[in-house]
């Protein structure tokens, strides 16, 4: 009852807030959160993942909550572990080019313009990468060592599969919880109806616990010896536009979707496939353990909205 009284009040206040007034709703430990930045959020998320739009607007209200929500806890918990709320140009730069690139947009200039109109600003941009930039760092401090990689392993499939024909996809995903297994196959049920319905990507932002969901899901491309057996087993048969059968991971219940593949005839530089499948893995379990950080910070700032 909580919760949808939650839901109501928020939107309430989102639709007032095209007066002038600013409205607190969410106070976490110093941080608060208004219906400003919920629309601010609104309109940022709407920004990355175009395919938004196609939600109602209380669901996309909804989404842009738990995105602020946590984007201030992660700003609570930074402040305590760096002395300034800040990243150096260069890496600015090119986190900046790989969010311009991911739009299909060519420079810097062009997505300024593509912000105006979303009523966003290149500033506002900056701020919210650097937030994510040094949760990453922070993550990375304190979990790279728990890290666990059979590198061996990774290098024999490399080799077994260096032949010169080199596949690769252009994945997106979601990943969801669930409190038990006897829940997963209602909820794989209740996801997969939403991607027939909405399509993947705005499923993605409604039921993805990853930070990808703010792309509506989407990881990129990779290469296939950069897979590990389990989701190469998954995916191997998909084709472009199937989704896989939900994998089971330690954190959270993985659903891959095929947005392309392509097939090339090269000679396979081992040592760089080496190190991108290695980093994919790093990459995988240090997501795994960002959410289990954030939880633990939200738990212990007793918030629970």
């Amino acid at each position: 009852m909580k919760n949808y009284l939650l839901i109501f009040c928020i939107c309430v206040i989102f639709n007032e807030a095209q007066s002038t007034e600013t409205k607190i709703v969410h106070i976490i430990q110093n941080e608060i959160i208004t219906n400003v930045d919920i629309k601010n959020e609104f309109k940022y998320l709407v920004a990355l993942n175009n395919s938004l739009k196609e939600l109602d607007k209380e669901q996309i209200i909804i989404i842009s909550n738990q995105s602020v929500i946590r984007e201030k806890i992660k700003k609570i918990e930074i402040s305590k572990n760096f002395k300034e709320i800040k990243i150096n140009d260069e890496y600015e730069n090119l986190l900046l080019k790989n969010m311009y690139s991911n739009l299909n947009l060519k420079s810097l200039y062009e997505f300024e313009i593509y912000l105006k109109d979303y009523d966003l600003t290149l500033d506002k941009i900056k701020k919210k990468i650097t937030i994510d930039a040094l949760w990453n760092e922070l993550i990375i401090k304190k979990y790279s060592s728990q890290i666990t990689i059979n590198k061996q392993q990774i290098r024999d499939e490399i080799l077994n599969n260096s032949n010169i024909q080199k596949r690769e996809y252009e994945l997106s995903e979601i990943i969801f919880e669930i409190e038990n297994k006897d829940e997963l196959q209602k909820k794989y049920e209740e996801i997969k109806k939403s991607i027939n319905k909405i399509g993947f990507k705005s499923s993605a932002s409604i039921y993805s616990v990853s930070e990808s969901a703010k792309t509506g899901g989407r990881i990129g491309w990779i290469g296939e010896n950069s897979l590990n057996k389990k989701i190469k087993k998954n995916i191997i048969d998909l084709k472009i536009g199937e989704t896989s059968e939900p994998i089971i991971l330690s954190l959270g219940v993985l659903l891959l979707r095929v947005d392309n593949i392509k097939n090339s005839k090269i000679n396979i530089d081992r040592d760089s496939e080496f190190k991108r499948a290695i980093n994919y893995e790093r990459n995988r379990q240090l997501n795994q353990y960002s959410k289990i950080y954030y939880n633990k910070i939200k738990k212990n700032l007793g918030f629970d909205g």
